[in-house]
C-alpha cells in the first residue's frame, strides 16, 4: 500500500468517525448488528466500525449478520464472509429465509427482497439482544432517494443517518452517510475486497438509474450539485415551503 493510499483510507475513516459523532450514531453499551451483504459498502462499513471500536472512548459490541434469500440467485461466498469477520474479531451470523412472490411483472422484486432482508435483521436484533442495525447506505444513496421521493412520491424525505423504529426499541444507523460512492469504490479497490460470486438479476433499479442520470445532468450546470442537494436535506426553510394541504371534510 502506498503512502497516498494510506492517507486516503485514513481520511475516509475520519469521515465515518465524523458521521458517528455528528449524528450521534453510537452510544455507550450499544449492541449493533452490521448488515453484511458481501458488497463493497457492507465490507467497508464493518471494516471501519471494527477500526473505530478500537479508538472510540465508549464500549459497544458488533455482530455481522448476513441474510440469504433462498429464491434469489444471488450468491456470496459464506466462508469468505466468515473469514473476513474472524480476522476482525467480529461474530458472524448467517441467516437464510424463504419468501413467496407471484410471477407478476408489476411486482418490484428488489423492494420485496430488501423488505424481507430488513425484516430478518430485526428478528436477529431480538435474538441477539441488539438495539441498532447498521446499514451500508452512503451519501449518494441518500441524495438519489431524496430526489426519487420528490419525483415519484411527492415527499421531501430520504434515508436519514439515524431512524428510530418500533417505539424506540431499535434504531437504524447509516455510518457511511458522509461518504460518496466514488470514495467507497476507491476504498474497496485499495483493500482488494472479494467480489460476489453471482450478482442479483433483480438489482437493476430503472428509476434509481434514471435519477442518477438526472444528477449527472445537474452536475453539468453546477459541479457541486450533488453536495448541494445533500446539504439541502438538512437545511429546510419551512417559511418558504407550502403548508400541508387541508383535507376535505367527509361530512
Amino acid at each position: 500500500m502506498t503512502a497516498d493510499q494510506e492517507i486516503f483510507l485514513k481520511k475516509a475513516m475520519r469521515k465515518v468517525g465524523k458521521a458517528l459523532f455528528q449524528y450521534e450514531l453510537i452510544s455507550e453499551g450499544d449492541n449493533i448488528i452490521v448488515a453484511l451483504s458481501g458488497g463493497k459498502d457492507s465490507y467497508i462499513m464493518l471494516e471501519v466500525l471494527a477500526d473505530r471500536k478500537k479508538y472510540l472512548p465508549i464500549d459497544f459490541s458488533l455482530h455481522a449478520v448476513h441474510v440469504n434469500i433462498e429464491e434469489v440467485p444471488y450468491e456470496t461466498d459464506r466462508q469468505t464472509l466468515e473469514d473476513f469477520c474472524e480476522k476482525r474479531k467480529i461474530p458472524f451470523h448467517y441467516r437464510s429465509v424463504s419468501i413467496e412472490w407471484e410471477d407478476d411483472p408489476k411486482l418490484n422484486r428488489c423492494f420485496l427482497c430488501s423488505w424481507n432482508r430488513r425484516k430478518e435483521l430485526f428478528k436477529a436484533c431480538e435474538d441477539l439482544k441488539c438495539n441498532k442495525v447498521a446499514l451500508g447506505h452512503h451519501r449518494d444513496d441518500m441524495v438519489e432517494t431524496f430526489l426519487m421521493n420528490m419525483i415519484f412520491q411527492g415527499s421531501l424525505s430520504t434515508m436519514p443517518p439515524k431512524l428510530s423504529m418500533f417505539d424506540g426499541q431499535v434504531e437504524i444507523i447509516r455510518p457511511l452517510a458522509l461518504l460518496g460512492e466514488d470514495k467507497l469504490i476507491e476504498f474497496a479497490r485499495i483493500m482488494e475486497y472479494p467480489t460476489q460470486k453471482k450478482e442479483c438479476p433483480y438489482g437493476d433499479d430503472t428509476k434509481r438509474n434514471a435519477v442518477k442520470n438526472i444528477i449527472e445532468e445537474m452536475e453539468k450546470l453546477n459541479k457541486h450539485a450533488r453536495n448541494s442537494i445533500f446539504k439541502a436535506m438538512s437545511n429546510p426553510h419551512a417559511e418558504y415551503l407550502f403548508p400541508e394541504a387541508k383535507k376535505k371534510s367527509s361530512s
